[in-house]
């Protein structure tokens, strides 16, 4: 019943708007085509300005209200490079958007139809041509620059001491690898990979490196130590995505990606300075990859080395887990073997 409701509201409304355009359209005839003409147009150029006033005053309350709601601290060293230079980004569009905004909306004002004026066609000027195309082209480029300043910073070669995390995509979750104590990752081969055999990532057990790494169910990384990503994707695109670090990098079938980062604050003291006790880090997909893609989320622990070791040491290896049992089973019992075992007993 509501809905029908809806619908008939939303029909009324339409034939409102429909009979207020026609009645317009007769007021339009009994003045006269100029006339009529004419009051739309002044009444078209106050909307302007109203418009313009109360957008710039709307956007002014949802910053205000929203700010407070967002998390403007970033929670890695390297992310506080990009915060800087979202923020130039920022101040340099958003000055230019307000500025032609104001400009536009005065002009459908100020220069709006009037008796004894005619509008005057400005077709080509060079130099206002190459004024507005060379400086925004400089402005860009110099944007351009930083911005890959800092991704080369991020996709370079990790510091020797960072600690390493292998991430890979699935439809439709994460799967994390830890080296062990030897601090190498072991190899792996897309044709080893069997989610029914404890082998989701396809490790070579050949490789005795792969013998002590050990898969988790969710991130914990050492605060003010520099961690490296090492990411990749079991079927499609993913993307990782790190909104708190100011990071995100694509998870591509077939070519492992990398970034590093060096978190700065653990995450019992990121629950303190938001005041939120449920506060958590999270990697999240940022790529759409299919039906599940909304579940793609894992949590990061951020701790002190002494939690994280402790955490670490609790952890089975994937090898142990996929070969459940180091003990070779007993030999079956041979036809002979159980002949001479009755004739025993006999005696």
């Amino acid at each position: 019943m509501s809905g029908f409701l809806t619908v008939l509201v939303i029909v009324l409304i339409f034939v409102v708007i429909f009979q207020i355009a026609k009645a317009s359209e007769y007021v339009s005839i009994l003045k006269g085509e100029k006339k009529a003409r004419e009051q739309s147009n002044r009444i078209n150029g106050f909307l302007m300005i109203a418009f313009l006033v109360l957008g710039l005053l709307g956007a002014y309350y949802c910053n205000e209200v929203l700010k407070d709601k967002l998390d403007t601290v970033s929670a890695s060293v390297q992310g506080e490079g990009i915060d800087n230079l979202i923020w130039v980004t920022l101040g340099i569009t958003g000055f230019v958007c307000v500025v032609t905004q104001i400009l536009l909306f005065w002009f459908a004002f100020k220069f709006q139809e009037k008796e004894g004026r005619s509008a005057f066609y400005f077709p080509h000027n060079n130099k206002l041509e190459v004024i507005w195309t060379v400086i925004p082209a400089i402005a860009l480029t110099i944007l351009v620059a930083f911005g890959l300043k800092h991704w080369f910073t991020i996709t370079a070669d990790a510091p020797k001491e960072a600690m390493v995390v292998e991430v890979t995509g699935k439809q439709f979750n994460w799967l994390v690898r830890y080296p062990g104590k030897d601090a190498q990752l072991g190899s792996k081969k897309f044709k080893y990979i069997s989610d029914v055999e404890n082998n989701p990532v396809g490790q070579d057990w050949a490789d005795d490196y792969n013998k002590d790494d050990f898969m988790a169910s969710e991130i914990h990384l050492v605060v003010n130590k520099p961690v490296k990503f090492i990411i990749g994707s079991r079927d499609v695109i993913h993307d990782v995505g790190l909104p708190q670090f100011r990071m995100k990098m694509d998870a591509v079938p077939g070519i492992p990606t990398t970034l590093w980062i060096t978190p700065k604050y653990t995450t019992a003291e990121k629950k303190q300075m938001t005041g939120n006790p449920d506060y958590t880090y999270e990697l999240s997909c940022d790529q759409m990859c299919g039906a599940g893609h909304f579940s793609m989320r894992a949590v990061i622990v951020v701790e002190t080395q002494k939690e994280f070791d402790e955490w670490a040491a609790k952890q089975k290896s994937q090898y142990e887990l996929a070969h459940t049992s180091a003990t070779p089973a007993a030999a079956p019992a041979t036809a002979d073997s159980t002949a001479n075992k009755a004739v025993a007993m006999a005696k």
